[in-house]
């Protein structure tokens, strides 16, 4: 006689919901059915082919402090080795000599490799570059001038001395850490940018899940350890992830590793169904029974049993899918005053950049940032990528250069409600206005919407432990990823996330507050609680 073997619904196809898919079938005989509403895999962390041109949805660096998603990213994926410059991998049992890839590809190389690269991040302020983050550099000095830098290091020496208590705000936290004036120079305005709120209206949280272990101090050692000792493993520990110097980038982009995942998934026995949607979900006796599936193509709907729940959809939209009279109306409130920020990505093909500093320096050579903070008020760009940087693999001619334009909203805004061929044309003439480029040296374009793409520590979030609390009490329901808890989390965290969840049911353990845990708790980067 067959036994029917046990399902888990799994809602999204991002990171989260593909590592959870993986590691069931890896670790248990729960076969796992996919739902991913849009037609794409990966989520944020897909990859969008234009015309042989790879766009990176807001950058993704395969980079991590936990051992286990190391290891999980390079047996995905194993890393390209040649001969040119040796650098060590070193992690848990895992050691062995790889070189940093260069710009100019290997025609021997694997397309289902990692490469390593080399980070670069600077800020582009008062029409000059600045390290990231900040450092006591000569050219800091000289674009700040003296008198600014005084107030700042006066500022930061008032911050240690008398630091801001309670730390409530997302401005109390970067005040205590970086001083007022730095604050006031460097992260309030660009962060504004980023929210579209006031940092005195953003919790302290968010630091907390994003730059929790930065200050000038650790810069400053950062940059010393750096000068005195070079560090050729990859491992980084120790330091800081705004700090890190190396990172683990797939050939094709980051959708390349998701693809491959999902492709397994199918092969081991797992079903994914793209293009279609979870539009409600049946409780009872604190279990959900089913959900109904949307086919957004047919327009058809199937109501489909489970045995196990994970959701990565925003909890905004899981809450409103459960029948009310379930949901206590303190939840539903919460909920339904969640907030997210949308983001754009406007795509252009150059002939070459054409940069002019402030001081007169004309770049019309290739720049080796990955990102450029672009925190100049006259303009709206909040950041732009150069996917060359990322990976030559990005760039269909090795000799064009090919960039993303970064601009964060809000869903039915001015910015997000543009004409395509608009807001192209709003992006080209932005970067022209900072003497970026020239507009007779773009040569293709396109954008990419992405709707609820950093879930906000404002609106009712104060109050999110609410709905935290009613969805524990759902014993086969898992929420995990960053939508699905809306917590920032970074795409390891997810991973973690769906990996700990999955031990959780291998375990039989009801609580969920190690899901929780992750990225909150230092431990968890170390896997000391894994």
């Amino acid at each position: 006689m067959n036994i029917a073997k046990k399902r888990a619904i799994i809602i999204g196809a991002g990171p989260a919901g593909l590592t959870a898919g993986y590691e069931l079938l890896k670790n248990t005989d729960i076969v796992p059915i996919v739902y991913e509403a849009s037609s794409d895999i990966g989520g944020i962390s897909k990859t969008v082919n234009y015309k042989g041109n790879r766009i990176d949805i807001g950058g993704h660096r395969f980079f991590s402090k936990s051992d286990r998603v190391m290891n999980w990213w390079t047996d995905m994926m194993p890393v390209e080795e040649n001969n040119d410059e040796n650098i060590e991998i070193s992690y848990q049992n895992k050691k062995r000599k790889v070189v940093l890839e260069t710009n100019r590809p290997n025609p021997h190389q694997s397309d289902v490799v990692m490469l390593i690269r080399s980070r670069l991040s600077r800020i582009f302020y008062l029409r000059s570059f600045f390290s990231y983050p900040i450092s006591l550099s000569f050219d800091t000095v000289l674009n700040l001038g003296v008198f600014r830098m005084v107030k700042i290091l006066i500022g930061y020496v008032i911050a240690i001395l008398k630091p801001i208590k309670p730390e409530q705000t997302l401005e109390d936290f970067l005040i205590n850490r970086f001083g007022k004036e730095l604050y006031l120079t460097f992260f309030k305005d660009y962060t504004e940018k980023v929210w579209g709120t006031p940092c005195d209206n953003i919790s302290s949280e968010w630091g907390a899940q994003r730059i929790k272990g930065l200050s000038i101090t650790k810069t400053v050692i950062h940059a010393i350890k750096t000068i005195i000792q070079k560090d050729n493993s990859i491992d980084q520990k120790s330091t800081e992830t705004s700090l890190i110097e190396k990172f683990f980038y797939p050939k094709y982009g980051p959708g390349q590793m998701w693809e491959l995942t999902a492709e397994k998934i199918k092969k081991m026995g797992g079903e994914l169904h793209i293009g279609h949607q979870i539009v409600s979900m049946n409780i009872s006796s604190e279990n959900v029974k089913t959900v109904t599936v949307l086919n957004i193509k047919t327009n058809e709907k199937e109501v489909v049993e489970g045995d196990y729940f994970f959701s990565t959809m925003p909890v905004k939209e899981l809450i409103g899918s459960i029948e009310r009279d379930i949901v206590p109306s303190d939840v539903q409130e919460v909920a339904e005053g969640l907030q997210y920020r949308d983001f754009i990505t406007v795509g252009l093909l150059l002939d070459k950049l054409h940069i002019k500093t402030r001081r007169g320096k004309n770049i019309q050579s290739m720049v080796k940032d990955n990102w450029i903070y672009i925190q100049e008020p006259d303009v709206k760009v909040g950041r732009l990528q150069i996917f060359n940087n990322w990976s030559p693999y990005m760039v269909e001619s090795k000799d064009k250069v090919w960039i993303g334009l970064e601009y964060f909203c809000n869903e039915g805004d001015e910015l997000w409600t543009k004409k395509d061929k608009d807001f192209i044309q709003f992006g080209i003439e932005e970067l022209v206005k900072i003497d970026f480029i020239k507009s007779e040296d773009v040569l293709d374009s396109t954008i990419i919407r992405m709707p609820k793409t950093y879930p906000a520590y404002f609106g009712s979030y104060k109050d999110f432990e609410k709905v935290i609390e009613f969805t524990k009490q759902i014993s086969n329901l898992f929420l995990i990823g960053r939508n699905g808890m809306h917590k920032y989390n970074n795409q390891d965290h997810s991973m973690l996330t769906a990996m700990v969840a999955v031990e959780n049911i291998v375990n039989g353990e009801i609580a969920k507050d190690n899901i929780w845990a992750v990225n909150t708790e230092v431990e968890y980067h170390e896997e000391g609680n894994s």
